[in-house]
């Protein structure tokens, strides 16, 4: 039986309840009175169910669509304004002993080259996220207790955080890396990682078990249950996931939205961030072996109604997805987006022969982190490299508390100017440092508060002067 506040993975993802819904939706996909009433209940930016949601995506009627996609942009500037935040993923080892049909590290792959970073490497991969200007990174790291145990990941974090180079620092890391104990989050907790970050890939689980043939990973109800425990193991801020194109996405879109609605039953805290990965070609695998894939319409509507149902949570999208896509969902709900990535083991310190290439996935925007933050600002957007929050404990419940009540804005806005002047100072070309200046000189005004908007315009100034790392 569907129960959102069980700890049992077929419980709070229960699939007779999923086909409910889908049947549901089916039936009143161009019901104009009920997704009226839908769309006003979204209009009060206080989230919908599983089954409100799947309503408005299976919707047929086009006026109601675009009232939808109105809406969705309208959550997204009033929670998250002209913001977004810039990260980097760091991949630290491609060696697995998973049998994932749909990933290159998959165990039975022969030929894609096995890598692991030593600390050195790590080292000089991370004084180059710096050199470019992040801030923030997500690690990654395939399942292997051998060559990648919990202890290499936890002396990588502590690694990481001790670079200082130059002007450049990293100051939060999220990790994403296999489902765990109770008490290795713990220990990741206290390593002081920012998100948890695990992707589902499917909800469905005779899916599942089929696309996770061997390996740890092929326990359903193992990892659906790993968000819990690593709450369980104090860590405030998880992220969800799925990748779209393995298992039918209005059955992944429910499952995804009752996973967000089982964290908040249980832990009075939903996802911190939600992912919307797309399969895509990678060594030894063919996004056409995937029936299930969807076009980029699909995909704008999917994140226009994750934005309307879970109005509070971040949302991230990779360079998986090319500019084109990325520029057109990133006013339906994107707050994250990654820039300059590389997804192979190694490649920021020095680029990777093709030949030799252990990267995870192909990466369809090759811009660098300067274009991206260009092409931002001049979009409009204010790129961010805040971690204000994470150093301040403004995490789990304190975070979504100032988030679902529009108070954030008081920290993000003036967070996000400062740490973009750090990095037109350090970082940016010229061109993209003079685009930047107008844009904090537009955006400066905005701040409501008087008395923080003057004390900005004096942080940016020292900034200028050469101070780094102001904070609200």
């Amino acid at each position: 039986m569907y129960d959102p506040k069980s700890k049992k993975a077929e419980e709070f993802i229960d699939h007779q309840e999923i086909l409910d819904t889908l049947a549901y939706a089916d039936a009143h996909k161009d019901d104009a009175a009920l997704i009226d009433e839908i769309i006003a209940k979204a209009r009060l930016k206080k989230g919908l169910s599983h089954r409100e949601a799947s309503v408005l995506l299976a919707c047929t009627l086009e006026d109601r669509n675009h009232a939808v996609y109105e809406l969705a942009r309208e959550i997204k500037r009033d929670f998250y304004g002209d913001r977004i935040v810039m990260f980097a993923p760091l991949y630290l080892s491609n060696y697995c002993v998973n049998g994932c049909l749909y990933c290159p590290y998959h165990a039975k792959n022969r030929h894609i080259p096995r890598k692991k970073l030593t600390q050195e490497e790590i080292r000089a991969e991370v004084i180059a996220l710096q050199d470019m200007g992040h801030k923030r990174l997500a690690l990654e790291a395939g399942e292997d207790s051998v060559n990648n145990p919990l202890e290499y990941i936890l002396e990588s974090i502590h690694t990481i955080y001790s670079i200082q180079h130059k002007n450049g620092a990293i100051r939060r890391v999220n990790v994403n890396i296999a489902a765990t104990t109770v008490e290795n989050y713990r220990k990741l907790k206290e390593a002081g990682i920012g998100t948890y970050i695990l992707f589902q890939e499917t909800y469905h689980k005779e899916s599942y078990e089929r696309l996770h043939p061997t390996g740890p990973k092929s326990n359903y109800a193992y990892h659906t249950e790993a968000h819990d425990r690593a709450m369980e193991g104090g860590i405030d801020d998880v992220g969800l996931g799925v990748l779209f194109g393995l298992e039918l996405y209005r059955y992944e879109f429910a499952g995804l939205l009752m996973h967000a609605e089982h964290l908040e039953a249980v832990f009075g805290v939903g996802p911190h961030t939600i992912s919307v990965p797309r399969v895509c070609p990678a060594d030894d695998i063919d996004p056409g072996a995937f029936d299930n894939g969807i076009s980029d319409e699909i995909f704008e509507k999917i994140v226009a109604c994750i934005r309307v149902a879970v109005p509070y949570t971040g949302m991230i999208i990779s360079t998986r997805e090319s500019q084109k896509v990325r520029e057109r969902v990133l006013e339906l709900g994107i707050s994250q987006i990654s820039g300059g990535s590389r997804t192979s083991v190694g490649g920021y310190a020095e680029e990777e022969p093709e030949e030799e290439s252990s990267a995870q996935f192909d990466v369809a925007d090759h811009r660098t982190l300067d274009q991206v933050v260009k092409w931002l600002m001049e979009l409009g957007y204010v790129p961010s490299f805040c971690t204000a929050c994470y150093r301040e404990g403004r995490t789990g419940d304190r975070f979504m508390s100032l988030c679902k009540a529009g108070q954030i804005h008081n920290c993000c806005l003036p967070n996000a100017l400062m740490t973009l002047k750090e990095y037109l100072e350090d970082y940016a070309s010229p061109e993209t440092k003079a685009v930047g200046e107008a844009v904090i000189e537009q955006q400066l005004p905005n701040i409501p508060n008087e008395k923080a908007r003057a004390v900005v315009a004096k942080h940016l100034q020292e900034i200028a002067q050469g101070q780094r790392d102001f904070r609200f």
